[in-house]
């Protein structure tokens, strides 16, 4: 369990820094250390570890879908040995980031994720040993950080703008308005932009240091707002936001897109 642990954390860092690896390879290694392990058994527990992670507010390895019915021992495990993680998250989640510059700005743009995940791992629903850290929502804290939602916004404004001008839409393009700055951040977007013929596009950024796949969080008004404009609203979902960031779109009503979960409630007699 520990060799399991270990190596997925191992490779977790890796991925974090950029550096390349091979599951395949790290799955051989370990299986030499384990004795009568298949490679779908490793396989199998490297994805237990996501949904472990998953659950504690933390990021995983994208190639490993979160799977269930873990065993208390493993989440112990986990538990034990996450703190240098949580650590660098802690500072890297609060890091002011400056806003970058993309040589091709409408290159970023990628597919959306397939998919939705069903992650059964519930956020800290469980019990962890007196000596593992309490679960840390590096989601929430990124949220929190002005300075990277700003910068996902300023380029977008860039994106934006280039692809009206590219379209020959100079006109529109010069029209392209940061409302989140000029109005306010109340209207339920971030962006007002313009279709090539010259239709509204409401435009909500939302901007991650992390990847395709990391969750966001949206307002309730945000929400309202997408259901009650799907035929003009955009949520642009910018990732990887630290020398190479890319972007996905979702159009339309997002709860058509994501899985919503409750993380508040408001009581009220």
């Amino acid at each position: 369990m520990e060799a399991a642990v270990q190596d997925y954390l191992d490779m977790l860092a890796l991925e974090r820094s950029g550096k390349p690896y091979t599951k395949k390879e790290h799955n051989r290694v370990l299986r030499r250390r384990l004795q009568g392990r298949s490679h779908g058994s490793v396989e199998f527990k490297h994805q237990n570890i996501s949904a472990v992670l998953a659950g504690m507010g933390l990021p995983y390895i994208d190639g490993y879908k979160p799977r269930g019915n873990v065993q208390a021992l493993l989440r112990e495990v986990v538990g034990e040995r996450v703190s240098p993680l949580i650590d660098e998250l802690t500072r890297e989640v609060s890091t002011p980031q400056e806003a970058l510059t993309v040589a091709d700005i409408l290159s970023i743009q990628v597919e959306p994720p397939k998919n939705r995940l069903a992650v059964a791992e519930e956020p800290a629903e469980y019990v962890l040993s007196r000596r593992s850290p309490k679960p840390f929502n590096y989601v929430q804290q990124e949220a929190a950080n002005k300075s990277l939602g700003d910068a996902g916004e300023a380029l977008i404004m860039v994106y934006e703008r280039t692809r009206l001008e590219r379209a020959g839409k100079d006109h529109l393009a010069r029209n392209v308005e940061q409302v989140s700055k000029t109005v306010g951040d109340h209207l339920g977007y971030d962006i007002h932009s313009y279709e090539e013929t010259g239709r509204d596009r409401f435009v909500e950024v939302k901007t991650t240091r992390y990847g395709k796949r990391t969750p966001f969080y949206i307002s309730a008004g945000e929400i309202r707002f997408s259901k009650a404009n799907s035929d003009a609203y955009q949520l642009y979902r910018v990732f990887e936001f630290r020398e190479r960031p890319k972007l996905f779109t979702l159009p339309g009503d997002v709860e058509g897109h994501v899985t919503l979960r409750a993380t508040n409630y408001r009581a009220h007699f």
